[in-house]
């Protein structure tokens, strides 16, 4: 009777540690490169409802909160210098406060949230080349390809975009304010933050951004917030989903060793981020604009992903 028992799978209760390991290195930087194309859309969502710098400010106070809870549950370590703290603290601004008020002043201004996201998105390729610079990181022929062809669909999608009305120079202007904010942050936090926990550094991080982005709101804005139900649900997503529980994500992928298996997948975000503002907002790119993305997707690619050895399917970043 045996032999005729079908086969069946282990249960996810019965697996070893080594298989749920696999399974979280193969699903967890999806996940996480899906959740963090859900940004974009969700400022779109929010933004009718509060000005931009309003906006973050909020959200980077209540994530603050959520974020120091969280530190002080688990233990977190926290930096053990005052200038490691200002390292954590001026990558903090450039990372939230100038990125993200960027992305969010642009799609205030009019920028479709497909376009803002495919402009930051070259962000792999400035880091490259900065790293390139100021890290002495080599930069390989196939790295200068990808820029050429990444940089070229961008200015080909936000030249469609403009002729066609959708968008300002302004709005694009800001987008690119930011582009080099989050690659500027990121080389610096990978030379001045290496040693920062995720947690504890986020709390710092966030607390930083929140002062440039309140003094603007103050001056700048009426700093009123009407809380509909639309606006609840997109500051909600954007603090527990996005503020805390991608950086959470974020740092169980370092620990388990699969953090480079998100940065060679984060060309998937500006068409990810341009498929959800085409559901939800009718979002749409033409052929000149489609061919301008497919560009610059495959230039972020070459510069991003090593190519694919002889016998194996093994990628890496760059």
């Amino acid at each position: 009777m045996k032999d005729y028992l079908p086969a069946t799978k282990p249960s996810l209760m019965t697996q070893t540690p080594q298989e749920n390991n696999n399974i979280l290195a193969i699903l967890a930087p999806g996940t996480f490169v899906l959740i963090w194309s859900t940004g974009f859309v969700f400022a779109k969502m929010a933004l009718p409802y509060a000005e931009t710098m309003t906006l973050l400010a909020t959200r980077f106070l209540i994530a603050v909160g959520l974020l120091l809870l969280i530190s002080f549950i688990w233990k977190a370590k926290w930096p053990k210098t005052l200038m490691q703290t200002v390292h954590i603290a001026m990558a903090g601004i450039l990372l939230h406060a100038l990125y993200l008020g960027g992305v969010f002043a642009s799609i205030e201004l009019g920028l479709q949230a497909g376009v803002a996201a495919l402009i930051v998105g070259i962000q792999p390729l400035l880091v490259a080349f900065t790293a390139g610079i100021f890290l002495k990181e080599k930069i390989t022929i196939r790295q200068w390809v990808g820029l050429f062809l990444g940089v070229s669909g961008v200015i080909l999608v936000v030249w469609a975009k403009l002729e066609n009305g959708l968008g300002t120079p302004l709005g694009v202007s800001i987008a690119v304010i930011a582009l080099f904010g989050i690659s500027i942050g990121t080389v610096y936090q990978k030379r001045f933050c290496g040693e920062m926990d995720l947690r504890t550094g986020a709390v710092i991080q966030y607390t930083a951004a929140s002062i440039p982005t309140g003094i603007l709101a103050y001056f700048t804005e009426s700093m009123t917030i009407n809380w509909t139900g639309e606006m609840i649900f997109a500051m909600f997503w954007l603090v527990v989903v996005l503020s805390v529980g991608a950086i959470s994500l974020l740092y169980v992928l370092i620990r388990k060793g699969a953090a480079s298996k998100v940065s060679s997948m984060f060309f998937l975000v500006p068409p990810t981020a341009a498929l959800m503002a085409w559901v939800l907002y009718d979002e749409t790119f033409r052929s000149t604009a489609l061919i301008g993305m497919a560009m610059t997707v495959f230039g972020v690619a070459l510069v991003n992903l090593r190519p694919i050895k002889r016998l194996g399917l093994r990628t890496r970043p760059s």
